[in-house]
């Protein structure tokens, strides 16, 4: 498995410790095929932690940075799995709005999608603050610029 453990700074702040307990609560509603599963959470620990299956293998980023584009079957597993992982977030109601090389770990079985530290549930429960623009420069979708809101389309953009 892998842990995510709050450093202790961070765990003092207690607007930290909400969007972290949100982060949790919108991990445990994404499950599905080429998705990381949340196995257990503590948010309100003093030294807050989350676990995760362990996947192993480089992330995309990683992967293109050694080895160049992928092709012929690799990519075709990466776009189909990629889109199952996106298909079943967004029936959870959830918007990742992190989709980017370096939160997609190549496993050995197909790709793999992780990282909810900004998702967005469309029910209103969010990670990020209201009217801030979330993302990471470059895989934002351009109404995520224009408007700073980001529904699944900008997902599938990323």
């Amino acid at each position: 498995m892998a842990v995510k453990v709050v450093h202790p700074a961070q765990a003092d702040d207690d607007e930290f410790r909400a969007r972290f307990k949100r982060e949790v609560e919108v991990s445990r509603r994404v499950t599905g095929p080429c998705l990381v599963p949340l196995l257990a959470a503590d948010p309100g620990a003093a030294v807050p932690w989350l676990a995760t299956a362990y996947v192993p293998g480089p992330t995309l980023g990683e992967y293109l940075a050694a080895h160049g584009p992928l092709s012929g079957a690799r990519l075709y597993g990466l776009a189909a799995g990629t889109a199952a992982a996106l298909a079943a977030v967004h029936t959870a109601g959830v918007v990742h709005r992190d989709v980017k090389p370096g939160n997609v770990v190549l496993a050995p079985d197909g790709p793999r999608v992780l990282d909810f530290g900004i998702a967005h549930a469309l029910d209103g429960t969010s990670v990020t603050r209201t009217g801030v623009m979330t993302g990471t420069a470059g895989w934002i979708s351009p109404e995520g610029y224009r408007t700073g809101v980001a529904g699944p389309a900008g997902d599938v953009f990323a």
